[in-house]
């Protein structure tokens, strides 16, 4: 459990820091996800997350 909070707690880190330094590339970003198309945003977050996981089985191996 410990492990998920540590986890939780670096994307809440890396996410402040992305928003605080760069607020206009946020904001654009974000207006660029909205006009993409559903199937495409589930495509990268499901490539994402295979991403993710491949990656810390690799790690806690």
């Amino acid at each position: 459990m410990s492990d998920f909070l540590v986890a939780l707690g670096l994307v809440l880190a890396i996410e402040g820091i992305v928003f605080a330094a760069f607020p206009g590339l946020t904001k654009r970003a974000m207006t660029h996800v909205l006009e993409t198309p559903d199937t495409t945003l589930r495509l990268v977050g499901i490539a994402s997350a295979v991403v993710g996981v491949v990656v810390v089985w690799l790690v806690r191996g």
